[in-house]
């Protein structure tokens, strides 16, 4: 059994960074792509969600999502953040001995008891389970934003999710940082 990890907000300008692992046998995850199963910015939100109760209502898929605040990312660092997140993952889900991380690095991280340790980039793209990961890390991205809307709407959060747009930088620009800011992000991030 393989253990795909991902992540989403990263980048992000608001809110919480979002680290997911998911396993399952090779043949489920074979038959979800036969199913339309694809990394998550090539689904809509509303399917996404979809994906994301399908995979986590499924008996057979283990999956833990780990959540970083933008307080915990301007204290630590997001390497950091990312390190503690992708460790609490794998010795959670001990018994998997494969593990595939979406992405270029490691976060120079070594697991002894792994028998597979490795990145690949556009993992989501490659391996089903990375893209499992992806889509949950992106509908618990969403539905947070969607949430922090609410309460901040001047900032645009459903539709950039947190994001550096130049909406977004107008509005910080106006309005001033919200406690769910990342305040070790700088503003030229935005685009």
């Amino acid at each position: 059994m393989l253990l795909g990890i991902d992540e989403a907000g990263r980048g992000c300008l608001a809110g919480a960074l979002f680290v997911v692992g998911v396993a399952c046998p090779d043949n489920l995850a074979s038959d979800f792509c036969k199913q339309g199963l694809k990394e998550s910015k090539q689904l809509s939100r509303e399917k996404r969600f979809e994906w994301a109760d399908k995979i986590q209502a499924h008996a057979e898929i283990q999956n833990l999502v780990v959540s970083k605040s933008a307080q915990e990312i301007d204290a630590k660092g997001l390497s950091l953040c990312m390190q503690e997140a992708i460790k609490k993952i794998i010795l959670s889900l001990s018994e998997i001995l494969n593990v595939c991380i979406d992405g270029n690095t490691l976060f120079k991280l070594h697991f002894h008891h792994l028998k597979h340790f490795q990145a690949v980039v556009k993992g989501d793209d490659k391996i089903p389970q990375i893209a499992m990961a992806s889509i949950l890390a992106k509908a618990h991205k969403d539905r947070e934003m969607l949430e922090l809307d609410k309460l901040y709407p001047a900032y645009g959060f459903a539709k950039n999710c947190g994001y550096g747009t130049r909406a977004h930088a107008v509005a910080l620009a106006k309005h001033g940082y919200t406690p769910i800011h990342r305040r070790s992000f700088k503003l030229k991030a935005c685009k």
